[in-house]
């Protein structure tokens, strides 16, 4: 069932949502080569609990870290180890924390010192896809608008869309109704309305959007080992369009 979140309920998401915010400026210095990803994961999870949250992702169905930290051709769900970073890598970093029993959730991609053309191009476009997906959110749109629009400006771009794995509404559990696809018919799935608060995460490819999942049954990984890029944002749907609870103060960050 889909539910719709009272102004209180709206407001403990965004404070959850504003520590996941602080937690990316906090680690995006840390991100160089030489810094394992297990140690990126401890300086987040002390990070969170200093500021009055849990890791919303550390024992999630057996998830055994606070961060998923997915290094170039790898979508989503990297567990974070020993690897050490390298110049030239790309990193998503998908970060959740709890407030009071509500979360936030939010993904995005960075760069390890110098990198490729591809590897920029694919960053670039995957952010940009995000954000136009966000500009279809307002009361009495449908969840099918948000995937149309993302799945359009990928595919004008020659990205793969990774159709497997979606977004998804947040509150007191990390993953609610609805799925939010970045693919999809514009005028179809659930209409949005004023209080539903959803997670919108494009995860784009350079390559094929075939995906192969390791043997850890967690780590996703594209097929072709071509690069991957992942951008979210925890949104409200509010009266006149959406409100970012993962962003800056002002909401659109």
């Amino acid at each position: 069932m889909i539910s719709i979140k009272s102004e209180r309920e709206i407001e403990l998401l965004r404070i959850a949502g504003n520590v996941v915010y602080q937690t990316h400026c906090y680690l995006k210095p840390f991100v160089k080569a030489g810094i394992t990803t297990k140690e990126l994961d401890k300086l987040a999870e002390d990070f969170i609990r200093s500021r009055g949250c849990t890791p919303s992702f550390k024992g999630y169905e057996g998830f055994p870290s606070t961060l998923c930290t997915s290094i170039n051709s790898e979508v989503v769900h990297g567990i974070p180890d020993n690897r050490k970073l390298k110049n030239g890598d790309i990193i998503s970093i998908d970060i959740g924390a709890c407030y009071k029993g509500y979360h936030g959730d939010s993904a995005w991609t960075y760069a390890v010192g110098e990198i490729s053309d591809d590897a920029k191009y694919i960053m670039e476009h995957t952010e940009k896809s995000l954000f136009v997906g966000l500009k279809e959110i307002k009361p009495g749109a449908h969840i099918g608008d948000i995937g149309a629009a993302i799945e359009e400006y990928a595919e004008a771009h020659n990205l793969g869309v990774v159709k497997e794995l979606v977004g998804h509404g947040v509150g007191t559990n990390v993953h609610e109704e609805p799925d939010v696809p970045n693919y999809g018919e514009r005028g179809t799935g659930p209409i949005l309305k004023e209080g539903m608060v959803i997670a919108v995460e494009p995860m784009l490819t350079l390559g094929s959007p075939e995906i192969v999942i390791w043997d850890n049954d967690w780590t996703i990984e594209t097929e072709d080992y071509s690069l991957s890029a992942h951008y979210e944002h925890t949104v409200a749907v509010t009266k006149d369009g959406y409100k970012i609870l993962t962003g800056g103060l002002n909401g659109k960050e």
